[in-house]
């Protein structure tokens, strides 16, 4: 199996997703990329004390890179609609410094909160990705569980998609489950895949409460993507040390919900050979439901199935 370097220039960056989009690389199942991104939203340099404007990776388009910065599209031979996609997930490196924004703009958080008027509150973290640590400005200090927010493929309709919204492909999860060592299964949507990440996170909270995580670049990242036929997904599905995972989305959190718990007894019935209401009932005792992100227009909620809690298997 081969490792494909892909450079941090402005022909591997793009900030959609679109079916449309030609590939930066073509590789085979089971080889592995690596690659560095900048922040979710292009910055070269971390936010100024002064608050004046910072540096930006230029030359971008106003409309193909008004999301997130992504690198790829990476075609994968042999895959085809309908296949999944196995992201393994073996490395995720931060670069030197993050930021967390919060207040300063409606959303319904936003104006529940009474924090939608007046200035953003900005939190600067200087990232010591050897030693696990994070410091903001005001000297405190959190330890770090980076992963990489925007994994997927774009859907199969024509045009340009946001990037954030996620989607039954993946795209904007934000899930926080997914970091190194972590095995992520995404339906593919077309052929060839297309997939596409960015979106490093330092740190984050269940739920995303203020839109932003710890928002960083990535130093380096290293994904092994592999093409399954044997599997049979409607939505994301994540395999970790601790668990089985399903990312459920939807308008709703009871749509999110619905989503993620349909997918879980999917999986308790491939895995564990139950039948759908037996699923239900056990999973009522030992599957716990978690708010993913509830700030990127869709809900996400992911079902969390410890293993050993029922007996576990491997897809």
């Amino acid at each position: 199996m081969a490792l494909h370097e892909l450079a941090l220039e402005r022909r591997n960056l793009h900030g959609h997703f679109s079916r449309e989009l030609e590939p930066v690389l073509e590789i085979d199942s089971g080889d592995t990329i690596a690659f560095a991104t900048l922040d979710a939203g292009w910055g070269l340099e971390p936010p100024r004390a002064d608050g004046s404007e910072r540096k930006h990776f230029e030359p971008r388009d106003p409309e193909l890179d008004s999301g997130h910065a992504l690198i790829g599209p990476v075609a994968v031979r042999g895959a085809g609609a309908g296949d999944v996609l196995e992201v393994g997930i073996d490395s995720v490196r931060v670069g030197p410094f993050g930021f967390t924004v919060a207040g300063g703009w409606r959303s319904f958080l936003n104006d529940g909160l009474g924090v939608a008027g007046g200035e953003s509150a900005v939190l600067t973290w200087e990232l010591d990705t050897d030693a696990g640590l994070g410091r903001d400005r005001a000297g405190r200090e959190v330890r770090l569980s980076p992963f990489l927010g925007v994994l997927g493929m774009p859907p199969d309709e024509p045009g340009i998609h946001p990037t954030g919204p996620p989607r039954f492909c993946g795209g904007n999860l934000d899930c926080k489950e997914l970091v190194a060592g972590t095995t992520l299964f995404l339906p593919i949507p077309i052929g060839g895949a297309l997939f596409s990440a960015g979106d490093c996170h330092a740190l984050q909270g269940d739920g995303e409460v203020s839109s932003t995580a710890i928002e960083c670049p990535l130093e380096r990242g290293e994904l092994t993507l592999s093409v399954r036929e044997d599997l049979e997904l409607t939505g994301p599905v994540a395999h970790t040390a601790d668990a089985w995972i399903t990312l459920g989305l939807g308008e709703s959190l009871n749509e999110a919900t619905v989503d993620a718990v349909d997918s879980m007894l999917r999986l308790m019935g491939r895995e564990l050979g139950l039948e759908r209401r037996d699923a239900l009932a056990l999973a009522s005792v030992v599957v716990d439901l978690r708010i993913t992100q509830v700030v990127n227009g869709v809900m996400g909620v992911h079902a969390v199935l410890p293993h050993g809690a029922l007996g576990s298997g491997r897809i």
